[in-house]
């Protein structure tokens, strides 16, 4: 996630799409891997420490075999394992894909540090927890930083937090987000990537919960450094965030899209490309008699014009030949000369 490079960090969100199964954890590790990930991220949560027993659902989580479970019975199935988080350490050491994980809450946080990650990704509903954010800056470690239903005055704070207690500032990365599952396209504010950066003069990134890749890849040729987006087995699997998941299939083309769009972006130096150079000199045009011209007549705008290819006079100087007389005689097409 250097400033200076075009390669986007792209984040493979799992989340709980493993649905309590090992299996299922070890089978996205692999394929979010094949699909061109740099990293994959699954959530740290014992649903006791996470939500009261009468915390009220999201819509989103509202999905038709869940209809009477509680969130805390609805998470509890979610939860993310000891075995789990040793197993998949483990596997994407082997991959070679980064681990990462969502802790929500400080129990979570000492956990996964045990394990001494690369990165700390903080969930959006996390930014104006004090006390969590506190013991992570503590930490020292990289910090994604996602900024859903949070206003400006709310990042400030989270940032000083996060810096009095520690935490390098220039290590830490904002990520937009919408938090809603899926986000309407009309509230995805892809400009609010600019404009993070341009407060905050932090990396910035892009955690996608809309349908589909088009706003992932639009972010990145906006600026996003990190892109972030939730991958599933099936999207007609049981669970609250499968139906607003890519499908391998899906996420593959979205990185393939990201890689594209990085190449065209370039360095911001106008300049002549090693491919247009070869094509100048046909593109291009010479000044050109329009029709035959004697020795001594003046050169006007009836009796030259410009054609292709280049290698004559640049029609740059077209000014400058105007009203001069002819050295020689020239014929049809013969480039114009003035010496």
């Amino acid at each position: 996630m250097k400033e200076n490079s075009n390669k986007t960090f792209i984040i493979a969100e799992a989340g709980v799409n493993h649905n309590g199964s090992i299996k299922k954890a070890l089978k996205l590790i692999r394929i979010a891997k094949q699909c061109g990930a740099d990293a994959i991220k699954f959530q740290t949560f014992k649903a006791e420490n996470l939500t009261t027993d009468y915390a009220p659902k999201a819509e989103y989580q509202k999905y038709k075999s869940a209809k009477k479970e509680t969130q805390i019975q609805m998470l509890k199935k979610l939860e993310f394992t000891d075995a789990m988080h040793k197993a998949c350490i483990k596997e994407c050491k082997k991959k070679k894909i980064i681990f990462i994980s969502s802790a929500f809450d400080i129990e979570g946080l000492c956990y996964l540090n045990k394990f001494k990650p690369s990165y700390f990704k903080v969930p959006s509903g996390e930014i104006i927890n004090v006390p969590y954010l506190e013991v992570l800056a503590k930490i020292k470690k990289k910090i994604i930083l996602s900024t859903g239903m949070s206003s400006i005055p709310e990042i400030k704070k989270a940032i000083k937090i996060l810096s009095i207690n520690g935490t390098k500032k220039g290590n830490i990365t904002l990520m937009q987000c919408t938090s809603a599952y899926p986000a309407p396209y009309n509230e995805i504010n892809l400009n609010t990537i600019a404009t993070l950066k341009n407060i905050f003069k932090l990396n910035t990134g892009f955690s996608d919960h809309s349908l589909g890749t088009q706003a992932s890849v639009a972010a990145v040729a906006l600026g996003a450094k990190v892109i972030e987006k939730h991958l599933t087995l099936n999207k007609k699997l049981k669970g609250p965030d499968h139906r607003a998941s890519l499908d391998p299939k899906e996420f593959k083309f979205m990185v393939q899209s990201i890689r594209i769009v990085e190449k065209t972006l370039g360095d911001k130096i106008k300049k002549i490309t090693k491919t247009e150079k070869k094509n100048i000199h046909i593109i291009r045009k010479s000044i050109v008699a329009k029709n035959n011209i004697k020795k001594g007549e003046r050169f006007t705008k009836e009796n030259i014009t410009t054609k292709r290819p280049a290698g004559g006079l640049s029609p740059i100087y077209w000014k400058k030949v105007i009203g001069r007389k002819a050295i020689r005689n020239f014929n049809y097409d013969d480039f114009i000369l003035l010496k």
